[in-house]
């Protein structure tokens, strides 16, 4: 409870600091079925948490209790969306390399006349930190504009202590800017710098024994990736970096099975990963695993689009063994410019088939599972942080039916 004082002066204890009403709320409450809908909904938030979110009628206090009653006209309020994969602190972009594609370029064939990541790594080494920032912010604002309330944002075009260190400190001035939260993750195992080429073995250990310690000391990543492909590094090589990652305590994710099946997904479940990613190539022994081990399957329709990729993730394979799945929008200069995780999920429905309710969870619940914040953030639950969106939709299908329209009414992050 909190006080406020009257016109009077006199004390008056308030149940909550506001309150909106006369909405319908998808809450995405797992022990509801589907997305949790409320159709008489009330969502009352104190000290920037969910307090209540359910039914008008069990509403267990009057309306009148709220310091601030909002009344949502029959709105629909989703959880804040949540982008569980982005690249999104780079500098320049690739545009020439998109042409080269359009000609009949492969992705490897790209990767392999240096351009691809490496590209990306000259651009952002000779970029300052201010500079970074300030190329990314007008991304990051395109999310926010769609209801986007958590972001993550990987390194992985620094490749050297020094630039990666400076693209998660970049990242992490991102959430001081706008009203936000981030989190970092550190990707050194993406591609192979310049300075190390042909050499696999002593850059994986520079990333082991020099950077990845020195990035945690600073407490720059959340989280720890790689890029498992042919055409980056072998289950082996990401053995140590994951290893590496577990000794200092940090949880890890993973680019895997993407342009071919290595076995990534089922690497990723060994270390209990947080998610993998991509997957494309995935099997069932590598669907079985992740089931097992809790790990999201990250759904990354752009870059599939982007790269005109044919080979679709399986995500029958993951319905049928029970991989949570998640959806975002893999945001780089390279392979997936996108900037909308709103036409995100209408590109996870159309080209691969996941329904309305996949999306949605996948852009909230399970994209908070990705994570590992799906006990702060994701549903409208009591407890919870206070980050929704507010839409102006009639039903939720419109989310994932529409292409380049925006809904968005209100969003509330941390119950402002």
């Amino acid at each position: 409870m909190s006080s406020t004082k009257s016109k009077t002066g006199s004390a008056h204890t308030t149940a909550c600091d506001r309150l909106w009403r006369n909405a319908r709320l998808a809450t995405l409450n797992p022990k509801l079925p589907g997305l949790g809908l409320v159709p008489d909904g009330v969502l009352a938030v104190l000290d920037g948490r969910i307090l209540y979110a359910g039914s008008a009628e069990k509403l267990p206090f009057p309306v009148h209790d709220a310091a601030e009653i909002i009344d949502c006209e029959g709105r629909w309020i989703t959880p804040g969306l949540i982008d569980c994969h982005t690249h999104l602190v780079h500098a320049g972009d690739r545009a020439s390399e998109f042409e080269m594609r359009l000609a009949g370029a492969s992705y490897e064939d790209i990767a392999r006349a240096g351009g691809g990541i490496v590209s990306s790594v000259r651009s952002l080494r000779e970029a300052s930190e201010d500079a970074l920032v300030a190329q990314s912010l007008p991304r990051l604002d395109a999310l926010i504009a769609e209801g986007v309330t958590t972001v993550e944002i990987k390194s992985g075009y620094g490749l050297d202590l020094e630039n990666e260190a400076k693209a998660l400190r970049a990242a992490r001035r991102l959430g001081d800017e706008r009203d936000v939260a981030i989190r970092t993750t550190f990707l050194g195992a993406h591609a192979l710098p310049p300075e190390f080429k042909g050499d696999k073995t002593g850059y994986i250990a520079k990333i082991v024994d020099e950077m990845l310690p020195a990035i945690a000391a600073e407490g720059l990543a959340d989280a720890v990736d790689g890029f498992c492909e042919g055409i980056a590094f072998s289950t082996d090589e990401m053995r140590l970096v994951f290893d590496a990652a577990k000794a200092l305590g940090l949880p890890v994710k993973l680019h895997a099975d993407q342009l071919s099946n290595l076995h990534g997904a089922a690497l990723a479940a060994e270390y209990g990963a947080l998610s993998a990613d991509h997957l494309e190539y995935t099997d069932a022994a590598g669907a079985q695993a992740m089931a097992k081990s809790g790990t999201v399957a990250v759904i990354l329709p752009g870059a599939f689009y982007f790269i005109r990729e044919t080979k679709k993730p399986p995500i029958d394979q993951f319905r049928k063994a029970g991989v949570r799945m998640a959806i975002a929008t893999d945001n780089n200069p390279g392979t997936s410019p996108l900037t909308s995780l709103l036409l995100t999920m209408n590109m996870a429905a159309t080209l691969f088939g996941m329904t309305v309710d996949e999306c949605i969870a996948g852009v909230t619940r399970e994209a908070a599972r990705a994570l590992g914040l799906v006990d702060e953030v994701g549903t409208l639950e009591p407890g919870k942080w206070a980050d929704f969106a507010i839409w102006n939709i009639e039903r939720p299908a419109e989310l994932v039916y529409r292409m380049g329209f925006n809904p968005l009414h209100a969003r509330v992050r941390n119950g402002h």
